[in-house]
């Protein structure tokens, strides 16, 4: 009797070996260019159907727009202005925001008197503010800035304070039962611990201050993002208008791309759940 010992072969032997797939940065861009490809069809069909370009212009008409714009300097000076004033609001919200949310995350008797009042300011939405903030301010860099910080606050501190109560009691009783001093164990244990969800606070101050600052500047500020808008709506000249609009939304994806990627750095351990 003949014995085929090919038959007696794994199955497995003769498989080709798998294909290494693509990087993941490069499937996420992908993903991100159809979704934009999508939008910008979908945006042109509805213009198409709408007929009038002082309603809504097309994507090509804006994109011409922009580009005449980007020639003379126009757009870059209002979106580096806008975008000058957000980073300084974003750094006194950090300075003010996260060491009193660490202040209230470690004590009891400091929340129960700021807390109250956090929770009477927090539902007044910062637009609420402009009118008399620029009967105080005037018009200029001061009004705008006002209120990102005041926009930026809030979610910055409640989450430094929930990121702070959220630590785990384990590790700190690991670290008394060390005789690690309190300073130590602050730094060490509660800023690493909390960093995390004040990072989320942050790109949530993030996306509040930049959406602040254009209603801001559309009265309160002789330039940046919101002004030209205004600026633009006025003369009629809506290609220009939605111009600045998506130079709006490109810088928020842009900035907060970098936000990722800076929350990523700093707490590297939170990445590869595996979920």
């Amino acid at each position: 009797m003949s014995v085929h010992v090919s038959a007696a072969l794994p199955a497995t032997a003769a498989a080709p070996a798998p294909r290494r797939g693509l990087p993941a940065w490069l499937l996420k861009t992908g993903v991100v260019l159809r979704s934009f490809a999508l939008f910008l069809a979908a945006w042109w069909l509805l213009a198409k159907w709408n007929g009038n370009p002082i309603q809504l212009p097309d994507p090509l008409q804006v994109g011409k727009a922009m580009a005449e714009l980007g020639r003379e300097g126009e757009l870059w000076e209002h979106a580096w202005v806008s975008t000058a004033r957000l980073l300084g609001s974003l750094v006194i919200a950090v300075l003010v925001a996260v060491p009193l949310g660490f202040v209230m995350g470690l004590s009891r008797r400091v929340e129960a008197y700021v807390d109250p009042l956090v929770e009477l300011l927090r539902p007044i939405s910062g637009i609420a503010w402009i009118p008399l903030a620029l009967f105080i301010f005037g018009v200029g860099n001061t009004l705008p800035v006002f209120i990102m910080v005041y926009v930026a606050i809030f979610p910055l501190l409640l989450n430094t304070v929930a990121g702070v109560r959220g630590v785990d009691a384990k590790l700190l009783a690991a670290a008394r039962t060390m005789g690690i001093s309190r300073r130590a164990t602050l730094r060490h244990v509660v800023v690493p611990a909390a960093l995390p969800t004040v990072m989320v606070g942050l790109r949530l101050a993030f996306a509040g201050a930049w959406a602040a600052v254009v209603a801001a500047e559309l009265i309160g500020a002789p330039s940046g993002l919101g002004f030209a808008i205004e600026w633009y709506r006025q003369l009629l000249m809506s290609p220009k208008v939605f111009g600045f609009i998506v130079l709006i939304g490109i810088v928020g994806f842009v900035c907060d791309a970098l936000l990722r990627a800076l929350q990523r750095k700093l707490t590297p351990w939170t990445e590869g759940t595996g979920l």
